[in-house]
């Protein structure tokens, strides 16, 4: 059973408005009651909030990190921005990786309270990220690459929705009208790429294939040979939603024998330095990786000077790299492929 502020107050033979004071910083408490309060904080295993760890050092000096997947060049280039910033400010980073597990960010968060970090900059799945709000998190959590649905949280994300516009709307420009979208499942990312897709192509008069999937090569490679061999109508465009996915779509259609773009083009999230070496080169959107991390931990050190600062949701834009894999689709095709309004999305597709 966890212990609460009374249980504090008890130990440390002060009221509960002496230690409320202590702990908000709002109102002077003597250096003596200080003391006293830190050391019944200590002994009964109160988790207390970022001001009551303040007591003894101002911060502890350390910042949380908790990631999805290392695997992914995203989250790789993103923490050492974060990394770059915090030894700028002589803070440390504990990293943690996910692997898009629930049961290990519920790990990792309860690891960050027990190390009393200042603050953490997290990447949670859409599982966790809904359940923020009620949870008992007693350090400043700036989000990154995904949102909490309430907006509770500081976040810094990509446009993903202007993002997921801008490839459609090149796709268009280039000719191609039957386009398929296979998107991660297991974050906020995903479901707004997602939307920016649908939404783009409503506007533009598309026919479209979407599918959710988890965020692992070996789950695009099984959906997208579905989409290449076992439709009768096989798209002439494939975008993925983010570089794991999309290496799955490029390995995919090599399996099924298919040139990019000849046969399908493909397109995709994350910039990634494979990207320019398949074939004649993929088309992509970069995100400003350098930039979401220095722009989460500088609204975390913000957060730490200014704890009543309402949450700030960062929207940060991304650039579309064209290359040779989505190059025009040839007139012939073009005539071949004009099609009505249609959104088709597929059966197993879930929320």
């Amino acid at each position: 059973m966890s212990s609460s502020i009374k249980d504090v107050a008890r130990v440390a033979g002060v009221s509960v408005a002496t230690v409320s004071r202590a702990l908000s910083g709002v109102a002077a408490v003597s250096p003596k009651l200080m003391v006293r309060i830190d050391a019944a904080i200590r002994e009964t295993g109160y988790r207390p909030n970022l001001s009551a760890r303040r007591l003894r050092s101002r911060h502890s000096g350390t910042i949380g990190l908790i990631l999805a997947d290392l695997r992914n060049p995203f989250f790789t280039a993103v923490s050492r921005a974060v990394e770059d910033v915090a030894y700028q400010h002589g803070l440390r980073v504990i990293l943690c990786n996910t692997d898009e597990n629930p049961d290990k960010e519920a790990i990792y968060l309860k690891l960050m309270e027990e190390e009393r970090v200042t603050g953490v900059i997290f990447a949670p799945t859409r599982q966790t990220a809904q359940t923020l709000d009620q949870r008992d998190i007693g350090f400043p959590l700036v989000l990154i690459d995904r949102v909490s649905p309430h907006g509770q949280q500081d976040a810094v994300v990509l446009d993903n929705s202007a993002a997921s516009a801008m490839l459609m709307e090149h796709l268009h420009a280039q000719g191609y009208r039957r386009i398929a979208g296979i998107f991660g499942n297991a974050s906020s990312s995903g479901i707004e790429r997602h939307d920016g897709f649908v939404a783009a192509a409503l506007r533009l008069g598309l026919q479209i294939q979407t599918a959710f999937v988890p965020p692992q090569i070996e789950a695009a490679q099984t959906e997208v040979r579905h989409l290449l061999l076992e439709r009768s109508e096989r798209p002439q465009a494939l975008v993925a939603s983010n570089g794991l996915l999309l290496m799955g779509v490029v390995r995919a259609a090599r399996a099924a024998g298919l040139a990019i773009p000849e046969d399908v083009a493909v397109a995709g999230f994350d910039n990634e330095s494979w990207t320019e070496l398949v074939g004649p080169g993929l088309t992509v959107i970069e995100q400003p990786l350098e930039a979401i991390g220095r722009t989460a931990m500088s609204i975390l050190l913000e957060r730490l000077d200014n704890p009543a600062l309402p949450p700030r949701k960062v929207l940060l834009g991304g650039r579309c790299v064209v290359r040779g894999s989505t190059a025009a689709l040839a007139p012939h095709a073009q005539a071949d492929a004009q099609v009505s309004h249609v959104v088709d999305s597929m059966p197993h597709q879930t929320f």
